[in-house]
């Protein structure tokens, strides 16, 4: 029997690739340049499934015109904005993600962000790397302390969780906002927030976890950067289309934003070009998950939901 031909978009890991390999057909391209529109659509009648990331666009228009043939799209992200699902379903195609096995890569990235924001990282560098540091004052790069300060989450999934139990190694006193409150068990003492505005005011330290929908984009805008108290700090590692960038370049510009660590943008790739002058802006070319530990689980998770689909069972991650 013939085995599923799958069409793996990027340049995964060796043992995802080595997996895939040997299970299915499959059609890769070392290149590691995103599938456009127009190579969706041609690839679809080649396929019986596929894995993408989120710098492949299924779009309606996209969807609307892609060949019967493809039955799954297992992405190799938990996010899924990249997807029209109500598209997809509508043509019968099921959607996977990789939720859980990237919370702790993440955060990781989340509170490097966090504290090199607060710390003046980029400026220290800058100072010793280019030969500028010439002399030592008690007045040098003095930052924002984090602990025991105020850290305020949106979005306690796995992430915020996971975000949580790291700030609570620097003893910072977690606020959150979530769709849900959850059990006093998984609060762990973490004060929660019916109301965005009010979790606002008392975060010291503003880290993002939500993920990207209609109701969610611009969800820090100008008007909820100046609830947070004077001197906060962002942080934003899940999706560029929370954060109103200009509301935030003005918040940066008046002080009162101290600082802001990003690892994803309105444009991706390239970032905001507006961001680059100030060096209390950190940044990351949206890698939070960028381990090697983190990059098998993703792929060994996609691969688990595509062989569920192909022995004619439900995979466990359906969005």
């Amino acid at each position: 029997m013939s085995k599923p031909v799958i069409w793996i978009t990027r340049t995964l890991s060796a043992a995802t690739l080595a997996r895939a390999r040997r299970d299915y057909d499959v059609i890769w391209n070392d290149a590691d340049t995103p599938g456009r529109a127009a190579d969706i659509i041609a690839m679809s009648g080649q396929i019986d499934g596929v894995i993408p990331c989120h710098s492949e666009h299924f779009t309606a228009d996209v969807v609307a015109q892609l060949d019967p043939r493809l039955k799954i799209i297992a992405n190799h992200s938990v996010g899924v904005d990249h997807c029209d699902l109500p598209a997809l379903r509508s043509r019968g195609i099921t959607v996977t993600n990789t939720p859980g096995v990237l919370s702790d890569a993440t955060a990781e990235l989340a509170m490097m962000l966090m504290l090199a924001a607060a710390r003046h990282g980029i400026a220290g560098d800058s100072l010793v790397r280019t030969g500028a540091w010439d002399a030592w004052s008690p007045a040098l790069l003095v930052g924002k302390q984090v602990t025991g300060a105020r850290l305020g989450i949106i979005g306690m999934g796995g992430v915020g969780l996971a975000m949580a139990r790291k700030a609570r190694g620097f003893d910072m006193k977690i606020h959150y906002h979530n769709r849900t409150r959850l059990s006093p068990d998984m609060e762990a003492g973490a004060i929660y927030h019916d109301d965005l505005d009010d979790l606002l005011a008392a975060s010291d330290f503003l880290s993002l976890h939500c993920p990207s929908t209609p109701q969610t984009k611009g969800l820090i805008n100008a008007r909820r950067l100046d609830l947070l108290p004077p001197g906060a700090v962002l942080v934003n590692t899940a999706r560029g289309s929370l954060v109103d960038e200009d509301a935030l370049l003005a918040a940066i510009e008046t002080g009162h934003l101290a600082a802001a660590g990003l690892d994803c943008f309105d444009v991706e790739p390239g970032g905001n070009p507006a961001f680059a002058k100030h060096r209390n802006i950190v940044m990351m070319p949206h890698v939070g998950s960028a381990t090697m530990q983190t990059r098998d689980a993703m792929g060994a998770m996609a691969l688990d939901n595509l062989d569920s689909f192909f022995r004619g069972e439900t995979p466990a991650n359906v969005v």
